[in-house]
């Protein structure tokens, strides 16, 4: 689970992990985002299939908290597919909601309505369709199976969609015919793929197999908890994951928090320990900070102490995965951020956007180092500076770091005991 704004490396941490699983499941967002993989397979970037596809031995599920664009879902395969890899052990649940593209043309209008007061989407569609989940306008994937009902429900929902795109926005209505050769042409793809993923997840825990849930974007970034309105439009937080992945026998007994050694965010809101300067651009072409779904240039910050430490305790995260630990090599001094100063006041605390938007950073200063720790394997392999700086975050956080990130190869790890 991501611990701040989404962006931590949670794609590389899940390839690791997921070698050990027997079933990967995603269970809330879209296409809105993406994993960064490497591994010795290729490279790769995922939006919606979980990561463990890129083992033979894995069940992948998408989950019912899902919004799925069929196209895109049926674009990733094909992408992978010409990459080497074929995707197999795919589930797909009945409950999850189609991401038709009227929600992308929506989010897009809603967006350059906004102008300058926009809340930075991606423009995948993804406020649209969550927004038409909750109003009972949305469409399920196991629809899709049902021809005749879903040419029905079709017509119900663009009959309200286009009351939006004429009536407040001033386009041209979509025919409802349309949207339905669209869903029969990519959903026809995925048919064999779909089911009650809920009995699939349920089986697998009462044959004690391992379960790994894959978080997308971040605890600040969670539609409940998050620096709400620049937020996604689902729960980003491990106790979703029941609901969302639909894990209804066994308890969740791990949640690993993933958080990066310096902070990053994409899009809008407010970034306290933002660094808009060279040294910010030096960390972000270091650390290559370009969204993995869209390509846009990520906000680079030194490390927030009070952010993760909010998110972590939001996440129940029991332990934590640190990443990108060998972008800092080469930084003479490090920031980390230990308080923010609201006027006279000092907080320890992760406040509402009100008071976060006139935060200022108070830091603590720790020493750098010149060395290239890429090919550390063993805690003790890091120079000191960096084992008292990763030693420094696993304090403030409260959580013990037990995964160490010095590069994005699946090899690149260190495992704490």
């Amino acid at each position: 689970m991501g611990i701040n704004w989404g962006d931590e490396g949670k794609g590389r941490i899940v390839d690791y992990l997921a070698a050990d699983a027997d079933v990967v499941v995603r269970f809330q967002g879209g296409n809105n985002a993406g994993h960064t993989v490497v591994n010795e397979c290729g490279k790769f970037r995922l939006h919606l299939l979980p990561s463990g596809v890129f083992h033979p031995h894995v069940v992948n599920v998408l989950g019912t908290g899902m919004a799925i664009n069929l196209e895109a879902l049926c674009q990733e395969i094909d992408d992978l597919a010409g990459q080497g890899l074929k995707v197999e052990n795919l589930r797909i649940s009945d409950r999850a909601v189609i991401l038709f593209p009227h929600h992308s043309l929506i989010d897009v209008l809603e967006e350059e309505r906004l102008g300058a007061r926009h809340h930075g989407s991606t423009k995948r569609g993804i406020a649209p369709v969550y927004g038409d989940r909750y109003l009972r306008k949305g469409v399920q994937v196991g629809e899709l199976l049902h021809p005749a009902y879903l040419r029905r429900r079709i017509a119900d929902v663009v009959e309200w969609e286009n009351l939006l795109l004429t009536r407040v926005y001033g386009r041209p209505a979509i025919d409802p015919d349309e949207v339905f050769a669209w869903a029969e042409r990519f959903g026809g793809r995925l048919a064999g793929w779909i089911g009650d993923t809920g009995r699939v997840i349920d089986e697998a825990a009462q044959a004690g197999r391992r379960i790994l849930f894959e978080g997308q974007l971040g605890a600040l970034r969670d539609v409940h908890y998050g620096i709400y309105p620049y937020v996604t439009s689902s729960s980003c937080l491990a106790s979703f994951a029941r609901v969302g992945g639909g894990l209804f026998e066994g308890p969740i007994d791990t949640i690993v928090g993933v958080m990066k050694a310096y902070s990053t965010v994409i899009g809008e809101g407010p970034f306290v320990t933002e660094l808009d300067d060279a040294r910010g651009a030096a960390i972000r072409e270091r650390g290559g900070e370009y969204g993995a779904a869209t390509g846009r240039p990520r906000r680079v910050g030194w490390f927030d102490a009070v952010g993760s430490r909010y998110g972590t305790r939001v996440q129940g995260a029991t332990e934590i995965a640190l990443t990108k630990l060998d972008v800092l090599s080469g930084e003479p001094r490090l920031k980390v951020c230990v308080a923010y100063r609201v006027g006279a006041e000092s907080l320890a605390d992760f406040p509402l956007n009100p008071v976060l938007e006139r935060a200022l950073p108070v830091y603590e200063e720790l020493p750098g180092w010149d060395s290239d720790i890429s090919g550390a394997r063993r805690f003790g392999d890091l120079p000191a500076a960096a084992r008292r700086y990763v030693l420094r975050l696993e304090e403030l956080v409260g959580r013990p770091i037990r995964f160490v990130s010095v590069g994005p190869e699946r090899e690149s790890m260190i495992v704490r005991g």
